[in-house]
């Protein structure tokens, strides 16, 4: 495993040490980095499945990976909003709830800055 901890590896490496690695060198270190999808499209899809199978406590992970891929709030609350059609009302207000904690995170840190 890498000497720096991960999000993985912080996380739950303590309890699943090999999904930790697992998750760091298949996952992130493989599949997020092929070159069919770009980080950014990769951030709108897996934001898209984990508000629709609602799968909160991996979206604000998500929500701000997206946001460092490129993804604007904007884009990101266009996404909910259009979900809410197709994954249920109660899963994009949950998932909107999330996503201004996550904006609110992302502000008070720009503002440290």
């Amino acid at each position: 495993m890498p000497e720096e901890p991960t999000a993985a590896r912080e996380a739950f490496g303590d309890i699943a040490p090999a999904l930790a690695s697992y998750t760091d060198t298949v996952l992130f270190g493989d599949v997020w980095r092929r070159p069919e999808l770009s980080p950014r499209d990769r951030s709108l899809i897996t934001v898209a499945s984990l508000v629709s199978l609602y799968r909160v406590n991996e979206l604000p992970f998500h929500l701000k990976r997206a946001l460092e891929n490129g993804v604007t709030r904007d884009e990101l609350v266009e996404t909910i909003t259009h979900l809410a059609f197709y994954s249920g009302w109660p899963t994009a207000n949950t998932a909107l709830s999330i996503t201004r904690c996550v904006f609110e995170e992302d502000s008070a840190n720009d503002r440290k800055v």
